[in-house]
Protein backbone atom coordinates (compact mmCIF):
# COMPACT_ATOMS: atom_id res chain seq x y z
CA UNK A 1 0.00 0.00 0.00
CA UNK A 2 1.59 3.36 -0.69
CA UNK A 3 1.79 6.20 1.30
CA UNK A 4 -1.38 8.10 -0.73
CA UNK A 5 -3.44 4.73 -0.11
CA UNK A 6 -2.88 4.67 3.76
CA UNK A 7 -3.89 8.18 3.57
CA UNK A 8 -6.87 7.65 2.27
CA UNK A 9 -7.64 4.54 3.94
CA UNK A 10 -7.35 6.64 7.68
CA UNK A 11 -9.32 9.45 6.18
CA UNK A 12 -12.15 7.12 4.93
CA UNK A 13 -12.18 5.25 8.29
CA UNK A 14 -12.37 8.60 10.36
CA UNK A 15 -15.32 9.63 8.16
CA UNK A 16 -16.72 6.36 8.72
CA UNK A 17 -16.46 7.02 12.31
CA UNK A 18 -17.47 10.28 12.25
CA UNK A 19 -20.59 9.50 10.88
CA UNK A 20 -21.64 6.28 12.87
CA UNK A 21 -20.80 8.76 16.25
CA UNK A 22 -23.45 11.57 14.37
CA UNK A 23 -25.84 8.05 13.76
CA UNK A 24 -25.41 7.61 17.56
CA UNK A 25 -26.42 10.66 18.62
CA UNK A 26 -29.48 10.77 16.63
CA UNK A 27 -30.37 7.85 17.82
CA UNK A 28 -29.73 8.77 21.68
CA UNK A 29 -31.87 11.66 21.28
CA UNK A 30 -34.84 9.84 19.86
CA UNK A 31 -34.77 7.48 22.57
CA UNK A 32 -34.57 10.23 24.74
CA UNK A 33 -37.91 11.73 23.48
CA UNK A 34 -39.50 8.10 22.95
CA UNK A 35 -38.89 7.90 26.71
CA UNK A 36 -40.57 11.18 27.66
CA UNK A 37 -43.75 10.46 25.30
CA UNK A 38 -44.41 7.45 25.83
CA UNK A 39 -44.22 6.04 29.62
CA UNK A 40 -42.82 2.22 30.82
CA UNK A 41 -46.15 0.00 29.84
CA UNK A 42 -44.77 -2.35 32.51
CA UNK A 43 -45.34 0.11 35.10
CA UNK A 44 -48.16 1.92 34.47
CA UNK A 45 -49.28 5.20 36.21
CA UNK A 46 -52.23 5.86 38.05
CA UNK A 47 -52.99 9.46 39.29
CA UNK A 48 -54.71 9.96 42.04
CA UNK A 49 -57.23 13.14 42.70
CA UNK A 50 -55.50 14.11 45.66
CA UNK A 51 -52.54 14.87 43.78
CA UNK A 52 -54.51 17.31 41.76
CA UNK A 53 -54.50 20.10 43.35
CA UNK A 54 -54.61 24.08 42.05
CA UNK A 55 -51.36 24.59 42.48
CA UNK A 56 -49.89 21.22 40.53
CA UNK A 57 -52.52 21.66 37.75
CA UNK A 58 -51.67 25.44 37.43
CA UNK A 59 -47.40 23.99 37.36
CA UNK A 60 -48.93 21.63 34.68
CA UNK A 61 -50.84 24.02 32.27
CA UNK A 62 -47.60 26.51 32.77
CA UNK A 63 -44.89 23.54 31.73
CA UNK A 64 -47.06 22.63 28.66
CA UNK A 65 -47.73 25.90 27.49
CA UNK A 66 -44.25 28.20 28.16
CA UNK A 67 -41.71 26.11 26.42
CA UNK A 68 -37.97 27.09 25.82
CA UNK A 69 -37.75 28.51 22.34
CA UNK A 70 -36.25 27.55 19.64
CA UNK A 71 -36.36 24.24 20.42
CA UNK A 72 -39.79 23.94 21.90
CA UNK A 73 -38.66 21.98 24.91
CA UNK A 74 -40.88 21.69 28.11
CA UNK A 75 -38.39 23.84 30.66
CA UNK A 76 -36.32 21.42 33.35
CA UNK A 77 -36.57 23.86 36.11
CA UNK A 78 -40.42 24.44 35.58
CA UNK A 79 -40.76 20.67 36.07
CA UNK A 80 -38.95 19.81 39.20
CA UNK A 81 -41.56 22.18 40.91
CA UNK A 82 -44.23 20.74 39.06
CA UNK A 83 -42.56 17.29 40.75
CA UNK A 84 -41.46 19.42 43.91
CA UNK A 85 -45.41 20.32 44.16
CA UNK A 86 -46.74 16.62 43.84
CA UNK A 87 -44.52 15.43 46.18
CA UNK A 88 -46.39 17.84 48.41
CA UNK A 89 -49.82 17.17 47.06
CA UNK A 90 -48.66 13.07 48.46
CA UNK A 91 -47.24 11.82 45.45
CA UNK A 92 -45.09 9.26 45.83
CA UNK A 93 -44.65 7.64 42.66
CA UNK A 94 -41.46 7.41 41.96
CA UNK A 95 -41.24 6.72 38.27
CA UNK A 96 -43.31 10.37 37.97
CA UNK A 97 -41.50 12.37 40.04
CA UNK A 98 -37.82 11.14 38.99
CA UNK A 99 -39.29 11.84 35.58
CA UNK A 100 -40.06 15.13 35.71
CA UNK A 101 -36.96 15.67 37.82
CA UNK A 102 -34.59 14.30 35.00
CA UNK A 103 -33.20 16.56 32.61
CA UNK A 104 -34.62 15.27 29.23
CA UNK A 105 -35.44 16.01 26.82
CA UNK A 106 -38.96 17.10 27.35
CA UNK A 107 -41.48 17.57 24.73
CA UNK A 108 -44.93 18.34 24.23
CA UNK A 109 -46.42 14.90 25.09
CA UNK A 110 -44.28 14.63 27.75
CA UNK A 111 -46.30 11.83 29.28
CA UNK A 112 -45.95 12.93 32.96
CA UNK A 113 -47.14 16.08 32.23
CA UNK A 114 -50.20 14.93 29.94
CA UNK A 115 -51.40 12.46 32.64
CA UNK A 116 -51.44 15.54 35.26
CA UNK A 117 -53.33 17.59 32.50
CA UNK A 118 -55.98 14.40 31.28
CA UNK A 119 -54.43 14.64 27.83
CA UNK A 120 -54.61 11.73 25.87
Amino acid sequence: MTAKAAVRAVAWAAAITAVEAEEAAAKARLVGIFRDIFCNPFRPVAINSIWLTSNVTTLAQAAYEERILPSGQLDPARLAILSDALEEAGCDHADMLSHLRSPGPHVRGCWAVDLLLGKE
